[in-house]
């Protein structure tokens, strides 16, 4: 190894600034506002970011490499992020660390019984509460030595991100009004509602989740969530 791969290599080994160095992290999530927040925490941690905004995406990613980190979201347009967990949780090689995330804070203990070394409750915005995610559950000698000092830092999202959520979300709507597609989208704009705060439509959204685990007619909230979409995107600015 010559000099120049000698100081390529030490670029990329953990600072207490930048303890993330050297990994990359494979964000499986289909909000665009969210992966904003997860890629400017990963920019900041030192970390290169991989994205997939599924489970068929995040899967041919996995036919080409093994991420250092895996962030996967419980709940996917095709499926659910703790098939994905379960299946890499028994792989070999497996990523150094699998986190599970999702708005629903009640999901936590299925994502570690799916083999998840830990949960991330969004929104996700605190610099010091992702790394702490991470580094607690790296092996060892992959966590940077010495005294590391917190970092009293939060992210904030690019809200144009946020208007490409809701244009999903119009998307799925045109697709069809089926019941498995409500469910879908009730969980998907919860979450990104709640991380922007956007009280109205995350509130819109809880209903609809609500009318449907009680069996109730999704027509009447299903057309007042549209209307909330529609709204967001007829505005410059997101929210």
């Amino acid at each position: 190894m010559d000099d120049s791969e000698l100081f390529a290599a030490a670029q990329r080994l953990p600072t207490t600034r930048r303890p993330l160095l050297g990994l990359t992290i494979l964000v499986v999530e289909d909000s665009r506002f969210a992966c904003e927040a997860l890629r400017l925490l990963c920019l900041r941690s030192g970390a290169r970011i991989r994205r997939a905004d599924c489970l068929a995406s995040a899967r041919r990613h996995l036919q080409v490499y093994r991420p250092s980190v895996l962030i996967a979201d419980v709940g996917l347009p095709d499926g659910s992020g703790l098939d994905l967990i379960r299946e890499l949780a028994d792989a070999s090689p497996r990523p150094s660390v699998i986190l599970a995330t999702s708005g629903d804070s009640s999901l936590a203990d299925a994502a570690i019984e799916a083999g998840a070394a830990g949960f991330l409750e969004k929104p996700i915005t605190s610099l010091a509460a992702f790394q702490q995610a991470v580094l607690s559950s790296m092996p060892p000698d992959r966590r940077p030595s010495g005294p590391r000092a917190l970092a009293d830092e939060t992210v904030e999202p690019d809200l144009i991100a946020y208007r490409d959520d809701m244009a999903h979300a119009a998307d799925v709507l045109n697709m069809g009004q089926e019941e498995k597609t409500l469910a879908y989208l009730a969980q998907f704009l919860g979450g990104v509602a709640r991380s922007a705060g956007d009280n109205p439509l995350a509130e819109a959204a809880d209903r609809l989740a609500r009318s449907r685990q009680n069996g109730r007619p999704l027509t009447q909230d299903a057309a007042t969530l549209a209307g909330l979409v529609q709204e967001r995107l007829e505005r410059r600015a997101a929210i």
